[in-house]
């Protein structure tokens, strides 16, 4: 009961760290989940999760670097293949030696060899905590590609170099012929075992499908299985389960690109389940490391053996080292071309934002708590408090330099402040526009098809608006949409002609007909003339009322009357239809925006009419279009609050499109409270 409830809390913990990112996005998921670690760590609740290192790799590794695996550009890692080896075994193994003897320099009581374990240990980078800290920054693809290859690929080669380094410290023995070869098939066995696995299991899943078993559940529970299994497994003969599970997802991800008629359902519920699982393991990766924090440092401040001071500066000077090391050889690949080549920006902006991404991560940790209490000889080995501090306080600096300097490498230049503001607020608007049409066409269908071209409609005037801000674009856009009601009203009345022809309609019909078209061009034409018009009209209406209250209920003039009414809306109806399909015969992708404005009022119109002539009120319709309206305003809100997250838009920017979101909304449910009494 206690672990179930624990298990609850973690989760609990990292619901919560969504939350405050959502109000703070300023602040990366992966600070704020150990700073909630390390309050939870903290509070007098007695929380204590002892850190097992193969465990943690199988449990947290496997699936997170599989998935990562499925999802990473097989073309860019191949296309990027030298920069990627470059910074996954050149830099990794430049870091053991470089860092080691400066480690050995700085702390004399660190032997040397174990001095190469912690810098072997603090050389892979971390993926995942890279992708968190990028989401809010626009980083340019390729890098990304390089940061993602170099990730997948390093952790193999840093955990071979700390394993032997680590054995060189507790044995005192190191033959680096023996190292060398040892990482060759370790790193070729872990690929070549991790993707001979993967095709077994995907033939597995090929006969089960053979055998007449679509059940989504069976497929789904074999995938997620894969990693552990893989990784369990590969790990057991001594190769590297952490290439072996990177092998495995992208052998998935062949499969699955060549696979020509997967199920459609399974597809769907991988995305979503494995959606969820990463969310959920990415952050109690990052819990788990908070709630390490308060032991490893109070182990560490209160032996009187350490100089609190001192311990600290280490960790700060060799964070520094690391990045300067990683600066100096990219600088080198740069100038090597290796780089340079497929990064399309200022070259010490591009080294700047590869060398700030070193971010150091899970790996590092559960590599540091692997070593060994004691030596071969049976004394303890030396300094092993000192290791998990100073990885963990690496991470921590890593972390927070990435999340300052990251943001500010990766912006672009700027020109004129007013007026980038004024760039940023259109595109936001603009975006939240399109979401809120997106959503809407997600959501149509028979039923609400009225309603939802109707809400359509109302949004593409605002979009129409938007594109043409200026006063002189604003007049031409006007007389472009005048003259293409005209041309709707031309094949309304070419329509009437016709039927006239043909003899489908009697003169009353007839005449009723071109009385409404010669009313809608006035509309268009002259709105004034169109006004008087109108009102003369409503008069006319309003006395014929008036006098057929006082004339006798006349069952069979009545019967008559409600035929014709039937059939004028019948006619309307079609030369409704007519007019848009001539709309849609003339549109093209330049004038779609216009058009589809026309289209949707006269669809609304069909709405109106059908519900007219069923006698039925507007009610469901009304209802249909507020829903639809509610959707589409949180449509806008998700899409405004995503920009804000990923850094598109200022909180000054937001904070002016969601005022106006919320006077749009306010204007609308008025407007439609009037309507509905």
């Amino acid at each position: 009961m206690e672990f179930f409830l624990l298990t609850l809390l973690l989760l609990a913990v990292i619901g919560l760290s969504s939350f405050i990112h959502h109000f703070m996005p300023y602040i990366p998921v992966p600070l704020v989940q150990i700073a909630l670690g390390v309050l939870l760590a903290a509070l007098p609740i007695g929380i204590h999760i002892p850190m097992e290192p193969e465990l943690f790799f199988v449990l947290f590794i496997a699936p997170l670097l599989f998935h990562d695996g499925k999802n990473v550009s097989r073309h860019a890692l191949w296309k990027l293949r030298k920069p990627i080896l470059l910074l996954a075994l050149g830099l990794v193994f430049v870091t053991v030696f470089a860092i080691g003897y400066l480690i050995y320099w700085l702390i004399p009581s660190i032997p040397l060899p174990a001095a190469f374990a912690l810098a072997a240990i603090l050389s892979p980078t971390d993926v995942v905590a890279v992708s968190a800290i990028s989401s809010r920054v626009k980083i340019p693809q390729t890098i990304m590609h390089v940061l993602e290859g170099e990730g997948l690929m390093n952790d193999a080669s840093g955990l071979v170099a700390f394993k032997f380094a680590v054995a060189a410290t507790v044995t005192g023995v190191f033959s680096l012929t023996e190292a060398s070869w040892s990482f060759l098939v370790i790193s070729i066995g872990g690929l070549a075992g991790g993707a001979i696995l993967a095709v077994l299991i995907i033939q597995l899943k090929i006969f089960i499908r053979r055998l007449g078993m679509e059940d989504v559940t069976i497929h789904m529970l074999i995938q997620l299985l894969t990693p552990f299994v893989i990784f369990y497994l590969v790990e057991h003969f001594h190769l590297s389960g952490i290439l072996s599970v990177v092998a495995a997802g992208i052998v998935h991800t062949i499969y699955r690109d060549r696979d020509q008629s997967p199920a459609m359902q399974l597809q769907v519920v991988s995305q979503s389940t494995w959606t969820v699982l990463i969310y959920i393991l990415n952050g109690l990766v990052f819990v788990l490391l908070g709630l390490q924090i308060p032991s490893v440092i109070s182990e560490i401040f209160q032996d009187p053996l350490f100089n609190n001071w001192e311990v600290s500066k280490y960790i700060f000077i060799i964070s520094t080292s690391l990045f300067v090391l990683r600066f100096l050889w990219i600088g080198a690949a740069w100038h090597w071309g290796w780089l340079k080549k497929q990064i399309q920006m200022p070259s010490m902006r591009a080294i700047g934002i590869i060398t700030i991404s070193g971010v150091r991560g899970a790996v590092t940790l559960a590599g540091a708590f692997t070593i060994p209490y004691v030596l071969a000889d049976g004394s303890p080995f030396p300094q092993r408090s000192l290791f998990i501090f100073i990885a963990a306080g690496v991470i921590l600096v890593t972390l927070v330099a990435a999340s300052i300097f990251l943001p500010i490498l990766a912006k672009p230049d700027k020109g004129n402040t007013d007026k980038l503001k004024e760039e940023m607020e259109q595109v936001a608007m603009l975006r939240t526009i399109d979401s809120a049409i997106r959503s809407i066409r997600e959501l149509m269908n028979d039923e609400n098809r009225g309603a939802a071209v109707s809400v359509i409609s109302a949004y593409t005037q605002i979009r129409n608006r938007l594109t043409n801000v200026s006063d002189e674009n604003s007049e031409r856009l006007k007389l472009i949409e005048n003259e293409i009601r005209m041309k709707a009203l031309d094949a309304e009345a070419n329509y009437i002609e016709k039927l006239k022809k043909e003899g489908q309609i009697d003169r009353e019909m007839t005449y009723m007909s071109e009385e409404h078209i010669h009313r809608m061009r006035l509309a268009v034409t002259n709105r004034i003339h169109y006004r008087r018009l109108f009102i003369w009209t409503l008069v006319k209406r309003s006395l014929y009322q008036v006098v057929h209250l006082f004339l006798p209920n006349n069952k069979e003039r009545l019967t008559h009357r409600q035929a014709q009414i039937k059939k004028i809306i019948r006619l309307k109806v079609n030369m409704a239809k007519t007019a848009i399909q001539y709309l849609k015969n003339q549109m093209t992708s330049e004038n779609a925006n216009i058009y589809l404005v026309i289209i949707g009022e006269y669809s609304e119109l069909i709405m109106k009419l059908k519900l007219a002539k069923k006698g039925a009120d507007s009610t469901q319709y009304t209802q249909l279009q507020r829903e639809l309206r509610v959707k589409a305003f949180q449509a806008e809100r998700d899409e405004i609050q995503n920009l804000y997250e990923e850094g598109e838009i200022t909180i000054d920017v937001t904070r002016k499109i969601r005022k106006q979101i919320n006077i749009r909304e306010a204007y609308w449910m008025e407007e439609s409270s009037l309507h509905s009494h």
